[in-house]
């Protein structure tokens, strides 16, 4: 019971990180359209790092743990999700939005998926390959719905890496959780990516930022969809295997499209309905499994 009820919680945690990441498309739209990208990523990472160090702060235990860390998995999330922020970012540049997000998001459980079976020997069971396919489908579907974005090779390998880097980030902070408290590891992991991304400052404009309601909307990215966000999603892999995580954090698009529907009017059309119902299909499925690894 107590397995049970830690299981469930955890489901709960990284659900509602994938919801929190949902509101990222509806903050850009207020940004400036003169906005560059890749800064939007560094400002996000620098953000969240200083809120998951104060998280990180008042946290007894999480400031134990700083000692505990290991190095190699914790350098490895770091480069992963500072890479993962600014490829994703340039992938949907090229290939477009809808596109460029549908294979990042949708590879991602694809590459936990090959790592498991390539490295650990261990093949995910027919039940949760089949929900996994299925959310991948929907998810697939709600993005890519009224999408006129063409086909750009590039922009497709870009979208491809993002989703292996985001694989890899789950990966390498599940190695970590068995030996620090989540709150440090996060902290940690953000405050080197941010590092890592902070090049881009010096090469692209950043003035925008200062201006309108840029300030807000960048804090409110930078809080809510990825300082409390990935706490809440690295808090979620104490009880959850990278590959159940990763697979409901194609929630996201789901967010995003009531969002869309609540905040801009879109139409609810066919498609989006279909891929909807694919969607929490394939996550009902995923999370009812329970004998998948770790549940």
């Amino acid at each position: 019971m107590i397995r049970a009820s830690a299981t469930l919680t955890a489901t709960l945690a990284v659900l509602a990180a994938a919801m929190l990441w949902g509101t990222t498309g509806t903050l850009q739209s207020v940004l400036p359209d003169a906005r560059e990208p890749l800064v939007v990523g560094a400002l996000r990472l620098w953000i969240g790092a200083v809120a998951l160090i104060c998280l990180a702060a008042v946290q007894p235990a999480a400031r134990r743990g700083w000692a505990s860390l290991p190095k190699a998995p914790l350098f490895l999330a770091a480069a992963a999700i500072a890479a993962y922020n600014l490829l994703f970012f340039a992938a949907v540049a090229r290939a477009g939005v809808g596109l460029g997000t549908a294979v990042t998001i949708g590879s991602a459980p694809l590459w936990v998926a090959a790592y498991d079976m390539l490295v650990l020997r261990r093949a995910p069971g027919l039940r949760k390959a089949f929900g996994q396919a299925l959310a991948i489908a929907g998810a697939a579907a709600l993005v890519l719905a009224g999408s006129s974005s063409g086909v750009a090779p590039f922009g497709l390998l870009l979208a491809a890496a993002a989703g292996l880097a985001y694989a890899s980030y789950s990966l390498a902070s599940s190695a970590m959780v068995a030996h620090a408290p989540p709150a440090t590891i996060a902290a940690s992991t953000f405050t080197l990516a941010a590092l890592l991304t902070s090049p881009v400052f010096f090469l692209l404009p950043w003035h925008w930022a200062l201006t309108g309601s840029a300030p807000a909307a960048l804090l409110a990215l930078g809080l809510g969809a990825t300082g409390l966000a990935y706490a809440l999603y690295t808090w979620g892999l104490k009880a959850l295997p990278a590959s159940t995580a990763v697979t409901l954090a194609l929630a996201e698009p789901l967010t995003a499209w009531v969002l869309a529907l609540l905040v801009v009017g879109e139409p609810a059309t066919p498609l989006k309905l279909a891929g909807a119902a694919l969607l929490l299909a394939g996550l009902y499925i995923v999370t009812s499994d329970k004998r998948a690894e770790g549940l």
